[in-house]
């Protein structure tokens, strides 16, 4: 999906509370932009698996995602969107460049890092990585592995932190 349908699609989707768009920028693989939830500024950056392994047969939009929510106090979220529901109660594995991995807690069609500090140490990989593997079952069982280029991250992440404020 190109960078403006993707752009259309988390705006038609609502999947953030009342959008206010600013400024949009591409970096490599990963879109980074802010908007306003609830009358406050969200830094946010995202991407899409470069591939998609499974035995599905209808699956929806897959996201990788970093926010900051500087007026709730969160920073460097990561989170995925699987694109169907996720196994009850399943950990969704995340392997940066084969050997580096992190358990996600899932829930419905998310997936996210259990606490801050995991947050800072998922980034802190991915900014030295070049490639992450995200690996999910769904709630029928069926297994499923995809792919992310880690390409123009940190640039991502520097454009999010500045318009952010974050250090």
């Amino acid at each position: 999906m190109n960078i403006l349908r993707r752009f259309i699609y988390i705006l038609a989707c609502g999947l953030y509370a009342a959008p206010s768009y600013a400024a949009t920028t591409t970096h490599g693989d990963w879109l980074a932009y802010s908007q306003k939830e609830r009358g406050n500024q969200a830094c946010i950056m995202s991407s899409e698996p470069s591939k998609s392994a499974g035995k599905y047969t209808k699956r929806g939009q897959i996201y990788l995602i970093i926010a900051h929510r500087p007026s709730e106090q969160r920073y460097n979220e990561v989170s995925f969107q699987a694109g169907y529901t996720l196994k009850k109660e399943s950990t969704v594995l995340a392997v940066i460049d084969g050997k580096t991995k992190f358990s996600l807690q899932s829930n419905k069609g998310h997936a996210w890092t259990i606490d801050a500090q995991t947050d800072e140490a998922m980034i802190k990989a991915m900014r030295a990585g070049t490639t992450l593997v995200v690996k999910g079952v769904s709630s029928r069982g069926t297994k499923t592995t995809d792919t992310f280029s880690l390409k123009g991250f940190t640039a991502a992440v520097k454009s999010i932190n500045k318009t952010c404020k974050v250090k």
